[in-house]
């Protein structure tokens, strides 16, 4: 982490009685377990011997860190991933530039990385932790993320595919006459096979029946489902599907697990990555007990860049984020929102939010201004003059935190320099990497993808039944044809006569070489319209 010049700090009863360090230090005073951030500044090169912490109680309560690019938002992230695995709570967290694989490395020391441990009060000790890699699909080193398309739902898929209101509306439609249909939707594949029999001739009844889905708007869907598997998403739909509940492991040395899913070419799908993490969360919210308030929370989530996941989204996606948040403090999960202004979350959201740390913001610009005096509206009493200042002067690795105490109320803003993580920072080693996903039982779980009978092979193969019958009806007609044209009297003729143009049909459609033609042109208009969703 680097290091901004500081003066080595006071010793203790000099700072202390300095008026931020009186005003803060009580504020910070807890008696149970907590996760240590830093030691409090009371200027920029000035260091109380005041202690900056989180109640373990507390964590359940959300939180939000937040700071523009390059402020140290990641090493906040692993400090507090460190210290919540060795009080035995797994984690859950989004690697989205590969740095926090460093988690399952011991960290290198120097100077820099003692001088900091040794001015906060920190005995620094290089650790590594428990960690398990996921990949979404399995795209990336790790073991690979699944979710059904039923699971997924049609709310966060239009999240996903950027529809509007009334397109979101259709969607749930199709996803309604899929259940009710008795047709499995697992994959990508499967839902456009769905669309796709929605929009054509043999599905304008069933399209029909549905009401509020015109054809144009499914074509819509249609279009935007092809674009999205164009990038690569049929890879995050199927089975196996994960099983949530796999994040909430400990260690047999009762450390808690930190599982870390990683998220190459963010920028290319952001969207999708966002809203995958949100249908963990979601998950997790109906699937966990309620266990009310507990002295330790069961799972703390990161959700890192959450912007993308609030940008352009409908008022019933942030209404079910909203709630999820509210609601889900009570089965025992704290979620923590990564970001780089607190601008980027939501009002009822960032309401929940109870504990904040917020590294440096810059405001070099109009917007920047106004999401600055935004922030500094949002604290709580601050014993510094000028909060908006001190934000905007933070060094790296140093911020502005204010939690929740025990009694669930506010404490007082602490400008304050942050411990360092004691595991690498940086990416593990490649092959150390691979080495945990091969030898992880998960791996032999969710490794292989499984491709079942579902939506798209049902409606394939109702397509050829429908071949076939053609084909016999048209054979059971010529077969009476034939009847009637040997019923007929034939007129006598000096010559052989030649066959009639009814006769000449007949031939060639029973002839076997015609019955394989037929067969093998049904199969392969099925497979054609479906074979786009599975490899």
């Amino acid at each position: 982490m680097t290091q901004t010049p500081q003066t080595p700090g006071p010793a203790p009863g000099t700072a202390a009685r300095h008026p931020v360090a009186e005003a803060v230090a009580p504020g910070y005073a807890f008696e149970g377990p907590v996760l240590e951030l830093g030691g409090l500044m009371v200027g920029p090169t000035e260091l109380s011997d005041v202690r900056v912490r989180i109640p373990l109680a507390m964590v359940n309560r959300h939180g939000l860190v937040a700071g523009a690019t390059g402020t140290g938002k990641t090493k906040t992230l692993q400090l507090l991933a460190e210290q919540l695995s060795a009080h035995g709570v797994p984690v859950f967290a989004a690697d989205i530039k590969g740095d926090l694989s460093g988690l399952l490395q011991p960290g290198e020391g120097g100077e820099k990385v003692t001088a900091r441990a040794a001015s906060v009060g920190q005995q620094w000790t290089a650790t590594g932790f428990p960690v398990e890699l996921y990949a979404l699909g399995g795209e990336g080193t790790g073991i690979p993320l699944r979710v059904t398309m039923s699971s997924f739902g049609p709310l966060l898929l239009s999240k996903v595919l950027g529809l509007n209101e009334t397109q979101e509306s259709s969607l749930g439609l199709v996803f309604h006459y899929a259940d009710r249909a008795g047709l499995p939707l697992l994959d990508l594949a499967d839902l456009r096979a769905v669309v796709a029999h929605l929009t054509s001739a043999e599905g304008k009844a069933d399209l029909k029946g549905l009401g509020g889905l015109s054809s144009a708007t499914a074509g819509v869907i249609l279009r935007e489902l092809i674009g999205l598997q164009d990038q690569g998403a049929d890879a995050f739909f199927g089975e196996p599907e994960f099983e949530s509940a796999d994040l909430l492991r400990t260690t047999p040395d009762g450390r808690g697990v930190i599982s870390l899913v990683e998220l190459p070419d963010l920028q290319d799908r952001p969207a999708i990555f966002s809203t995958f993490l949100m249908w963990l969360l979601a998950d997790l919210f109906h699937d966990l007990p309620e266990i009310g308030d507990a002295d330790r929370p069961r799972l703390v989530f990161f959700f890192d860049e959450a912007h993308l996941l609030f940008d352009d989204a409908s008022e019933a996606f942030l209404d079910q984020i909203a709630q999820t948040v509210r609601l889900i403090r009570s089965k025992g999960v704290g979620v923590f929102f990564v970001t780089q202004r607190p601008t980027d979350v939501p009002d009822e959201v960032l309401a929940q939010l109870g504990s904040r740390v917020q590294h440096q913001l810059r405001a070099h610009t109009p917007n920047d201004a106004k999401a600055l005096k935004s922030t500094v509206d949002t604290y709580p009493r601050s014993a510094y003059d000028d909060l908006g200042e001190v934000i905007t002067g933070l060094g790296i690795g140093e911020a502005v935190v204010t939690v929740m105490d025990e009694r669930g109320a506010p404490t007082p803003v602490a400008w304050t320099r942050l411990r360092a993580p004691e595991s690498l920072m940086g990416p593990a080693d490649p092959a150390a990497m691979q080495r945990l996903v091969e030898a992880s039982p998960g791996h032999a779980t969710y490794g292989r993808a499984v491709d079942r009978e579902s939506a798209r092979e049902k409606l394939a193969a109702r397509l050829e039944e429908g071949a076939r019958r053609a084909e016999d009806d048209a054979r059971a007609q010529e077969q009476a044809r034939e009847a009637e044209v040997k019923r007929r009297p034939r007129p006598t003729r000096s010559k052989a006569p030649a066959k009639d143009d009814d006769g000449l049909v007949m031939d060639v459609v029973t002839s076997p070489v015609f019955k394989d033609f037929m067969r093998t042109a049904a199969r392969e208009i099925a497979r054609g319209m479906f074979r786009s969703g599975r490899r």
